[in-house]
């Protein structure tokens, strides 16, 4: 067992895109067990992979429910229970999303599992994927060995309120799975897909590839938000994402790390599966202008935002619905 380091002024994490293959929990888990493997020889402390990376992700929208059902796990099944016997062989955070089946309920969930054997488990809070599938109500904000961490999955990242709650409850650091980038957005200047064929000729067509991860369908449509996050809660943002194919979309990964300023501290441009690291330096987050934007705040004037208008829709309505939003 590699012994993970007491709680330091610096964390070395690891940010992983992977290339899924839908329904195939056995493949899945033995990319993720390669990657917690090698964040674990290189010094990380917390390994994160992408959402729904167990199970596949896109694909899950043309299921039916008891489809969906026969490949979920409640969270205390084989999946889970094979990620927490990773962490606690390689002795680190081991974080990876899966469809969970509870009660009579499905979600969208993350699972990370710490050395000590402890689980936390977020689910979704705005589920768009299938009808069929639940969000989740509450914010997951949690204690490890080596910061105060927060989940949040994909889209409750484009919620800027979801991420201020986590900061405000005491996270330093927040993981952020997703599978993005080539998605169709309504937004006529949002996310458009790649073609396949682009994905599939990067080996013969690589500039071409590359161009469109960096692009305005890739990493471009990630600076013009997911920067601000960090920065403005003076927190670290540990992004995975899915690369590749994902059912009929290219998803671009772009892992990367960003910094309580809102500085991009590692990433990668690879078109295929790989592995971020980089050092966390805790002591940028006390004096971080989001910190101290934080610590300004005037609660008495802030009513409005917890108000319902009559204009809120329902996650599937809000991501899909080809009208507009009347305020």
């Amino acid at each position: 067992m590699r012994l993970a380091a007491a709680m330091a002024d610096v964390v070395r994490v690891g940010a992983v895109q992977f290339e899924h293959r839908d329904g195939d929990k056995a493949y899945n888990l033995g990319q993720v067990r390669r990657f917690a493997n090698a964040a674990a020889d290189a010094g990380a402390r917390v390994v994160v992979c992408p959402e729904m990376c167990l199970v596949g992700y896109w694909h899950l929208r043309r299921r039916t429910r008891q489809e969906l059902w026969d490949l979920a796990e409640p969270s205390d099944g084989p999946l889970v229970a094979a990620l927490r016997d990773l962490a606690g062989e390689l002795g680190i955070g081991v974080g990876a999303g899966f469809l969970e089946r509870a009660g009579e309920q499905l979600f969208n969930s993350y699972a990370v599992c710490l050395p000590d054997g402890v689980v936390h488990v977020h689910r979704k809070l705005h589920a768009f994927e299938h009808e069929a599938i639940s969000s989740g109500s509450g914010y997951t904000v949690f204690d490890t060995p080596w910061a105060r961490m927060a989940i949040l999955i994909c889209y409750d990242n484009n919620l800027v309120e979801n991420v201020r709650a986590c900061a405000l409850a005491g996270a330093t650091v927040l993981l952020a799975p997703h599978q993005t980038g080539g998605t169709h957005s309504r937004s006529p200047h949002g996310m458009k897909p790649i073609p396949l064929s682009v994905w599939e000729n990067r080996h013969s067509d690589p500039r071409a590839v590359e161009d469109a991860f960096r692009g305005a369908n890739g990493r471009e449509w990630l600076m013009r938000w997911l920067p601000a996050r960090a920065h403005d809660n003076g927190l670290f943002v540990v992004f995975a994402n899915g690369v590749g194919r994902d059912d009929d979309e290219v998803r671009t990964g772009n892992a990367m790390v960003i910094d309580p300023y809102g500085r991009v501290v590692a990433e990668t441009w690879a078109a295929g599966d790989e592995l971020v690291l980089a050092d966390l330096d805790l002591g940028l987050v006390p004096l971080s202008t989001g910190r101290r934007w934080l610590a300004a705040r005037r609660p008495e004037l802030y009513g409005p935002l917890v108000e319902r208008l009559g204009t809120e829709r329902d996650p599937r309505t809000a991501r899909f619905s080809p009208d507009p939003v009347d305020w």
